[in-house]
């Protein structure tokens, strides 16, 4: 995006720029390009290019949540790079992105509240080096992208998606965190629920889907949270009738009481649901969002992800 001195080596040192083949990734995929250093009045000596992936995580201490910015992801894609002065480096990488990454961009839409930045740090005499933090649209797979889609046509009101520090019983999974996708069920739902949180666990040959409803308590009924979970392979989930299967459960937990736990998949899980969060509003339509309420201009993700991340935050 833009260069930046290597404070390490002071006035006349070294600069860094990183550009990004695309700013497009899926969840599985590689994020290429090159790290681009324009050397300085001195020759110097690089000891580790390294490049991270970061979002914002939410993180509860006590009675008290707060935000942090979490790597999740880390590379050194080379050592002992020599920069004559005044000459151009440039090292190329690939960048393998985790199958548990948040979805950051539901078709040509940012997810309102997500960010994922592909940082670079340049290790110096033993000492990194911050350089640039580059923002990547992380869309979703064809197997989330037809449970999405079912969502739209079932009516569901997308409000925000964020990321939570910890771990789903009983789904694997690789990371400390994970995505909640925020929404207002449909119409016809809404009042005997308040929200439905969808988040999704992706490896190389499965998809998780942990639905978690949050049913309003009445005069003569109690309220409490519902949870559906969907375990397939990517092939089966890409085949399933979403829309038919989410009704279905929608119907179930607006019937039943709440603190309900559900399983539903093949060759599926026990389901102990997961920590939720607040109610969700928006639109996801036909596997491409339109019309996302708080959805982003790319210049304004560029703005809110240098802001949020923020260079001296750890």
């Amino acid at each position: 995006m833009f260069k930046r001195m290597l404070s390490a080596f002071g006035v006349g040192g070294p600069s860094v720029d990183t550009v990004l083949d695309s700013p497009h990734a899926t969840p599985g995929g590689v994020v290429t390009g090159q790290v681009r250093v324009q050397g300085g009045s001195n020759d110097v000596e690089i000891g580790q290019v390294v490049l991270s992936l970061v979002t914002r995580v939410e993180v509860e201490h006590g009675d008290h949540e707060g935000s942090q910015t979490a790597e999740f992801h880390r590379v050194v894609v080379a050592q002992a790079v020599k920069v004559a002065a005044g000459q151009p480096v440039a090292v190329p990488f690939q960048l393998h992105v985790p199958w548990e990454t948040p979805l950051t961009a539901v078709g040509s839409t940012h997810l309102h509240g997500m960010t994922v930045g592909v940082r670079t740090e340049l290790v110096i005499a033993g000492a990194p080096d911050k350089g640039d933090l580059d923002p990547i649209s992380v869309h979703p797979l064809p197997s989330q992208d037809r449970v999405l889609d079912a969502f739209g046509a079932l009516g569901f009101q997308f409000r925000k998606a964020d990321v939570e520090a910890g771990r789903l019983h009983g789904v694997p999974q690789d990371l400390g965190f994970y995505q909640e996708i925020e929404f207002y069920p449909p119409p016809q739902f809404a009042g005997a629920l308040s929200q439905v949180e969808l988040t999704f666990v992706a490896n190389p040959h499965e998809l998780y889907v942990v639905l978690e409803a949050d049913k309003r308590g009445g005069m003569f009924s109690s309220g409490g949270d519902s949870f559906g979970h969907f375990a397939l392979s990517h092939r089966d989930a890409e085949g399933t009738d979403w829309s038919s299967v989410v009704g279905q459960w929608l119907t179930q937990v607006a019937e039943r009481g709440g603190g309900h736990h559900q399983q539903y998949g093949h060759g599926g899980y026990d389901d102990h649901g997961h920590h939720g969060r607040g109610p969700g509003m928006g639109a996801v339509v036909g596997g491409v969002a339109a019309g996302v309420v708080g959805g982003m201009v790319l210049g304004e993700v560029f703005e809110e992800i240098g802001e949020s991340f923020g260079f001296d935050d750890e």
